[in-house]
């Protein structure tokens, strides 16, 4: 005898769950353009550059900005809290492993200067880069209109699940669509998971979304929450919303698979899943550059009531150039990102992003440990 079911579970994939099957006309990679756009700005590689306080400060912005890539500051974080942010980051650091939470949360109750804010800005806009600033739903009201004042060219509202709805009795939630009449600068949110509240976030006028609920190197939302879809699944279907979206007003909204991604690999299948852009998170602090000197922690840890995120150690082994571009002296996937893109574009024949978007892929569990007997015994030992 069959029995009524409560609910029906639906298969989602990961990364590791699924391959890129090659095209029948390859292209030189050299051909390739990885181009991002949201709304009217172009960005030469289609990376951003998570906003963490371990891994974007004003200088990092500069730097990753002049190499092509969208970097995003973190305007709830310790840069527009403290006027010489390096002390605090330097604390949080050296502080010990048990005791670095109870830090964080006491470091980011600091109030938010408004005068930091516009500093910061203003520092990366003179030396000719391109500002992305994010902020959190509670603040974007009061901190939104500074920023563009400043000169930000992007503003990044996030949180760890973001709806165009939002039910609260102690106070009037966050129009989007009153945010993106007030703004006049694109407008990215995040992060969501699904098709249905990707496509009601888009009809609020938004240029971009952030996909990805608890993936990330330093995050323990998946833990201490229990919720989030693997990646590949989660962008498929958000980039599914955006098509809808674009044939039924014209518009293009940029979807960025934001965590998640370890390796190359990884990355180019987040494309070959719809994503127009994906961020770099852990990846950035393992560069020399990176604020956070080889360690990384999820903006969620500083929670004063239900921390959601931990400290890690990356360790420092490359500069930004390399991470991005190479030459890599690695074969482990972990360098030349862009060269990686361009070459399993060329191999599937895709001259563009979109093309690439289009391309075939396979549930493939074994991707990754077929044939690779003696590379599994060596890793182990």
């Amino acid at each position: 005898m069959s029995l009524p079911k409560f609910k029906e579970l639906e298969r989602s994939y990961g990364f590791d769950e699924v391959s890129i099957v090659p095209g029948d006309v390859t292209v030189n990679p050299d051909q390739t353009n990885i181009e991002m756009k949201i709304r009217d700005l172009t960005f030469a590689i289609p990376i951003v550059a998570a906003a963490m306080d371990a891994v974007v400060d004003t200088d990092f912005a500069i730097a990753f900005s002049k190499a092509g890539g969208l970097p995003i500051l973190n305007c709830d974080g310790v840069q527009v809290r403290y006027e010489n942010p390096e002390e605090i980051l330097n604390e949080i650091i050296e502080a010990p492993t048990d005791k670095v939470t109870a830090l964080m949360q006491k470091v980011y109750s600091e109030p938010i200067k408004d005068n930091l804010l516009a500093k910061r800005i203003k520092k990366i806009k003179k030396a000719g880069a391109v500002c992305a600033v994010s902020l959190i739903p509670a603040t974007t009201k009061k901190l939104a209109p500074i920023a563009e004042e400043a000169g930000a060219d992007i503003i990044v509202i996030q949180s760890t699940v973001t709806t165009a709805r939002h039910i609260s009795k102690s106070y009037r939630g966050l129009s989007f669509t009153d945010l993106c009449r007030q703004i006049r600068v694109p407008i990215i949110v995040g992060n969501t998971v699904t098709y249905s509240a990707s496509l009601e976030l888009m009809r609020t006028g938004i240029d971009g979304l952030l996909v990805g609920i608890g993936p990330g190197a330093a995050c323990t939302s998946r833990e201490v929450l229990g919720i989030g879809v693997p990646q590949v699944t989660a962008t498929i279907d958000c980039a599914a919303a955006r098509d809808v979206y674009s044939k039924e007003t014209g518009r293009y909204v940029s979807i960025i698979t934001d965590g998640g991604i370890r390796v190359s690999g990884d990355m180019t299948k987040a494309f070959a899943s719809g994503a127009d852009g994906v961020v770099f998170g852990s990846i950035l602090t393992r560069t020399q550059e990176a604020p956070g000197k080889g360690y990384h922690w999820g903006m969620s840890q500083p929670s004063a009531t239900l921390p959601r995120g931990t400290r890690i150690r990356t360790t420092v082994n490359a500069t930004l150039e390399q991470v991005l571009f190479g030459p890599s002296h690695r074969t482990d996937g972990t360098e030349n990102y862009v060269g990686a893109l361009r070459t399993a574009m060329g191999v599937c024949g895709a001259l563009t992003i979109k093309e690439f978007q289009k391309t075939r892929m396979v549930v493939a569990p074994s991707i990754k440990t077929e044939g690779k007997y003696f590379q599994a015994i060596q890793q182990a030992c």
